[in-house]
């Protein structure tokens, strides 16, 4: 068993990690299975309660605590592409050999200058500034301040 705790951007959730070994006949349907891993956060978002449950199977023979940041970096990732694809469409373009990087970077650039602008929300900056290139353009021009390193 293996638990944190997540208190920031509205949100105070724990997370808890239990993991038991994978009985024969799973192990034996997916081969090198050897976990059955349930990841469960309670907590709340923005004052509602939140609660979900997720169930995996894995082959990693590490700690739970190992396993549980596994998860949640994992989540970290998915909650970035989420952005990109509710907010830009993402995955409905289909550009294809260079075209896609390259569309991939301006949408990375775009999210980039609105997070320096102050935007906590990418759809709210979105809708301030996409009629507005005098602000577009301060935007570009604007210098992101030194890390505190």
């Amino acid at each position: 068993m293996a638990t944190d705790h997540e208190n920031s951007h509205g949100r105070s959730i724990r997370w808890s990690l239990r993991a038991k070994q994978a009985p024969t006949h799973i192990a034996e349907t997916w081969i090198g299975t050897s976990w059955i891993v349930e990841v469960a956060a309670t907590g709340s978002r923005n004052g509602k309660p939140f609660q979900a449950t997720h169930l995996f199977l894995s082959s990693l023979r590490t700690t739970p605590e190992a396993l549980l940041q596994l998860v949640r970096d994992r989540w970290s990732i998915e909650g970035w592409h989420w952005i990109r694809d509710t907010q830009l469409h993402e995955d409905a373009h289909r550009y294809r050999g260079n075209g896609a990087g390259a569309m991939a970077t301006l949408r990375t650039a775009a999210l980039n200058m609105l997070r320096l602008a102050g935007f906590l929300s990418i759809r709210a900056g979105m809708q301030a500034v996409m009629h507005d290139i005098t602000t577009l353009l301060a935007m570009a021009r604007r210098q992101p301040r030194p890390s505190p390193d």
